[in-house]
């Protein structure tokens, strides 16, 4: 069992390969990710928002394309490999901010972002419920978190986290764990959550949309 620090390293290294490649045509297994990006736009034209964060930015590719759609939005994109946000902060997308840091201590205040996405990284935090309640912190009342990442049926799941998921870290990959809907949810009820979607879709995804429904330090929204 690897300690918290070896996962996110390993994570670093990982990423820092893939920067270059993470855009392109030759980006092997990242290219899932860009399946997951009409969904997200989706679920974002369904309320207006100004201020936005992207936990696990990689490269920025989701911003990027929100940015062509609506230049009038506050975009920040945050990856904790320093390589990813190198290369994003060379696309030059003027007024987007790119940070590097960790998604379960997000370096911003209370009440900063009227919606935070989440795509296909949540499976690299050794501290799950630690990036849930951070993204309470940081969401103002009635902000969304709009997340996507792996699961699957108990067995599959089972196989994935005893099996594939260990082989990857020898390989060099920082993945952690994948979830399942339940497990989702008890996060979400911690952090304080109201889920308003979450289902498991083709090739082993899930989506989530939560809302955060209290004030901070005046009750319910």
């Amino acid at each position: 069992m690897r300690s918290d620090k070896e996962y996110k390293e390993l994570t670093i290294k990982e990423f820092s390969k893939a920067a270059d490649i993470y855009e392109t045509d030759q980006a092997g297994i990242y290219e899932i990710c860009k399946e997951d990006y009409p969904y997200i736009s989706a679920e974002l034209e369904k309320e207006d928002f100004n201020d936005l964060l992207d936990c696990g930015c990689g490269t920025g590719p989701m911003i990027s394309l929100l940015y062509e759609k609506d230049m009038s939005k506050r975009y920040t994109g945050l990856d904790i490999t320093s390589r990813m946000i190198e290369a994003a902060r060379a696309k030059n997308l003027e007024g987007v901010e790119w940070v590097v840091g960790d998604c379960e201590n997000l370096p911003f205040g209370e009440d900063s972002f009227d919606v935070v996405i989440c795509s296909n990284s949540f499976h690299h935090y050794p501290n799950p419920q630690a990036f849930f309640d951070s993204v309470k912190r940081v969401l103002r009342p009635g902000g969304r978190l709009i997340l996507q990442d792996y699961t699957a049926s108990k067995p599959v799941l089972w196989l994935m986290n005893h099996t594939e998921m260990p082989l990857a870290n020898l390989a060099g990959h920082g993945d952690v764990k994948a979830y399942s809907l339940d497990e989702i949810r008890e996060f979400c009820r911690q952090a304080g959550f109201k889920i308003e979607k979450l289902e498991k879709a083709k090739k082993f995804r899930l989506h989530l949309v939560a809302r955060n429904t209290e004030i901070h330090g005046r009750g319910k929204w």
